[in-house]
């Protein structure tokens, strides 16, 4: 089957409706992350816990939210995207507002999991509704702007956030603010957003998931791509590499507000134009040196800042080089995908990599708060960023035999 709808489904398809509330969706999935940190600050305070069980629950969210993506290779064969993007949309935006009445950290720690969970279809299944049914000339833009969306949420509330926090009462009123819309979101998507169907049948006529899952597992290329996408989850830019950057700065270098808070917006900030200016590079001279690139500039970025000790000069070039570097590498190896493995199981594979790179690759989080607890914030955080830096060099040595798979023709599944 085509990805074409017929006639009478293409008068009910509005595809530039989709993208647009897709984005939107996106800028909210993005500014509640980078909210999430500001947030994490007050709940210290508030309910007197360390940073250690902060960065437990930042793990234990990313890796749940994660895992849950490996669901949709099956369930999108079986319920429609619409319903799951709305569902989910709900319980990220409702799950978010709820965190305004929790009384205890333990209550703030299970609703934010669940929200978080709430928000898993965004990337799997918003890109396979784009896919669907925008053209192959015209695909690559829909995704792109999907990604931007995303990137210009969390530039809003990088910006915006410190000052919310003050004037819309606190971090629980700041959650309301962001959580209700989120949910309506979710509604008009019930609303508007119409799909043909056509890729759920061609998914299904291609063979099973099993079968999928095997023909990607023989493929050199795809396996070091998913494996790069777990070393490299150790420094991944949102996330990690922001969260503990502001941890750093307010913990343990005891930076005024206002400084840090301007750091962190600059990083978040440089998060913008990296991944679209990597795009542009990896299209004309190639996925692999773009993303080693990203890897290595990435590394030396998180050692400068470290290194930096106090020099708010030496910090600012470190937050520089994180922010040029270390958000560019995931779009670069999802474009890659994109390029290695056949049309058929290309849905089945997304779910593997946003699998593997958010869920499994955010188990680092998980052992950088599990460090800190054991060696204290002084100690701990600058060996985080140690780890951070040899996590993406171990990335870039898995990635340099790669070759680029030729972008005319059909790739063909090969083993070492």
């Amino acid at each position: 089957m085509t990805d074409s709808p017929t006639s009478s489904e293409a008068a009910t398809i509005h595809p530039q409706r989709t993208l647009w509330l897709l984005s939107i969706a996106h800028a909210f999935n993005h500014a509640q992350a980078v909210l999430l940190p500001l947030i994490y600050l007050r709940v210290i305070d508030e309910f007197h816990v360390g940073v250690g069980e902060i960065a437990f629950v930042a793990a234990a969210s990313a890796v749940a939210s994660g895992l849950v993506q490996a669901t949709y290779a099956f369930v999108t064969r079986r319920v429609a995207r619409r319903p799951i993007l709305t569902v989910g949309q709900l319980v990220f935006g409702l799950g978010f507002a709820a965190l305004s009445v929790v009384p205890s950290f333990a209550a703030f720690a299970a609703t934010t999991i669940v929200s978080r969970i709430g928000g898993s279809p965004q990337h799997p299944v918003g890109n396979g509704l784009l896919a669907e049914q925008f053209p192959p000339e015209r695909r690559g833009f829909a995704i792109s702007a999907h990604i931007s969306g995303g990137n210009v949420g969390s530039v809003i509330a990088a910006i915006a956030g410190p000052w919310l926090l003050v004037y819309v009462g606190g971090w629980r009123g700041l959650v309301v603010l962001f959580g209700i819309p989120t949910a309506l979101l979710g509604l008009a998507m019930f609303r508007w957003v119409r799909e043909t169907g056509a890729d759920r049948l061609a998914a299904i006529r291609q063979g099973s998931v099993v079968d999928a899952v095997r023909a990607i597992g023989r493929d050199s290329t795809i396996r070091r791509t998913y494996l790069s996408s777990v070393l490299g989850g150790g420094g991944r830019g949102l996330g990690v590499a922001n969260l503990f950057a502001l941890l750093y700065v307010t913990h343990v270098l005891r930076l005024p507000e206002d400084t840090s808070n301007l750091m962190y917006g600059a990083l978040i900030v440089l998060s913008v134009p990296m991944p679209l200016v990597a795009g542009w590079l990896s299209d004309r001279i190639g996925r692999r040196p773009t993303i080693l690139g990203a890897y290595i500039g990435g590394a030396v970025g998180f050692l400068a800042f470290i290194a930096a000790g106090s020099s708010i000069l030496g910090l600012w070039v470190g937050i520089a080089i994180m922010g040029l570097f270390s958000f560019a590498e995931s779009p670069q190896l999802q474009a890659l995908l994109a390029d290695a493995v056949p049309t058929g199981i290309r849905d089945v594979a997304f779910a593997l990599y946003f699998t593997l790179a958010f869920g499994v690759g955010s188990l680092w989080t998980g052992v950088y708060g599990a460090l800190i607890d054991n060696l204290g914030e002084t100690a701990g955080l600058p060996i985080v960023f140690g780890l951070m830096a040899a996590s993406f060099l171990a990335a870039a040595v898995v990635m340099w035999p790669v070759h680029d798979p030729p972008r005319q023709a059909r790739p063909v599944l090969s083993n070492d």
